[in-house]
C-alpha cells in the first residue's frame, strides 16, 4: 500500500521495541525518514540501522528532551513531518499500593512527555503546511483498569491532550489522532518479569493464563462500548 510518505521525516518514541519499533520499521518500509527514539542507544542503534533510520538516545521524560529531538529533525533531517508519541509503560500494581512517585513518574511518561512533543512540533509543522502527530494511548485509558490505576488514568489524560491540540491545530493543517491498543505480545508483556508475570503472580495463574484473562476482559469491556458480543 503507497502511503505518500517517501521522504517524510517521522519521529518514533519508544522505538526500540514493541508497537514503537514496528511502527518505526513499517514507516521505513515505505520510504520514510525515520527518527528512531529511545533511551536504550545500543538497541536503538541496531533498530535504525537495520532499515536505514536515525535514531537519538533520549528520556522523553527529561524536560530538555523535545528540544533535543526537534532540534535533530530539524539540523539533520530538514524538519518534522510525522510525530508518533510511543513511549510508555505499566507495571502490575493495585491502587492501594501505589505511591506519589508511581503516579508522578506515570504522569511525566503519558502526558507531559507527549505534550512536551507535540508543543515543540506541531508550530513547525504548521508552519511546514501540516503534518500528523499519532499518540499512542490505551484501551485501559477509555475504561480504568486495576491493573494500574496510574497507567489508565494518566492514558485518559493522554486521550484529552491529544483532543486539546487537534482541535488546536485543526485549521492549520494539523492532524492529531489517538489510538488506544490493548495487551500485544510484546516485551512489555511477555519478557521474563513482564506484566504478565507479575499478574499471574497477583493472581496465582500462569503468564499465560494471566494473560488471556486480560485480554477477555478487554475485549468485553470494547464490545460493551460498541453495543455488540464479545467473542470470548
Amino acid at each position: 500500500m503507497e502511503l505518500g510518505l517517501t521522504d517524510k521525516v517521522c519521529v518514533v518514541t519508544g522505538a526500540s521495541s514493541g508497537i514503537g519499533l514496528a511502527t518505526a520499521r513499517k514507516l521505513c518500509d515505505e520510504g520514510a525518514r525515520v527518527l528512531f527514539v529511545g533511551r536504550d542507544a545500543e538497541r536503538l542503534e541496531e533498530a535504525a540501522q537495520g532499515c536505514g533510520g536515525e535514531y537519538i538516545a533520549a528520556d522523553v521524560t527529561d524536560p530538555d528532551a523535545d528540544e533535543r529531538i526537534i532540534a535533530t529533525c530539524a539540523e539533520q533531517m530538514g524538519g518534522i513531518d510525522v510525530l508518533v508519541n510511543n513511549a510508555g509503560t505499566s507495571f502490575v500494581r493495585r491502587l492501594g499500593e501505589l505511591t506519589d512517585d508511581d503516579w508522578r513518574r506515570q504522569y511525566e511518561l503519558h502526558v507531559m512527555a507527549p505534550m512536551r512533543l507535540m508543543r515543540a512540533a506541531a508550530p513547525r509543522m504548521a508552519g511546514a503546511g501540516g503534518g500528523r502527530i499519532v499518540n499512542v494511548c490505551s484501551s485501559s485509558g477509555k475504561r480504568p483498569s486495576q491493573t494500574n490505576p496510574a497507567y489508565s488514568v494518566t492514558k485518559a489524560a493522554q486521550l484529552s491532550l491529544s483532543r486539546v491540540f487537534a482541535d488546536a491545530y485543526a485549521r492549520s493543517g494539523v492532524r492529531i489522532n489517538a489510538v488506544t491498543p490493548g495487551p500485544i505480545d510484546s516485551d512489555l508483556w511477555l519478557a521474563p518479569g513482564g506484566m504478565a508475570e507479575q499478574l499471574g503472580n497477583q493472581r496465582g495463574v500462569t503468564p499465560e493464563e494471566a494473560l488471556l484473562s486480560h485480554r477477555l476482559f478487554t475485549a468485553a469491556l470494547q464490545s460493551h462500548e460498541t453495543g455488540g458480543t464479545a467473542a470470548l
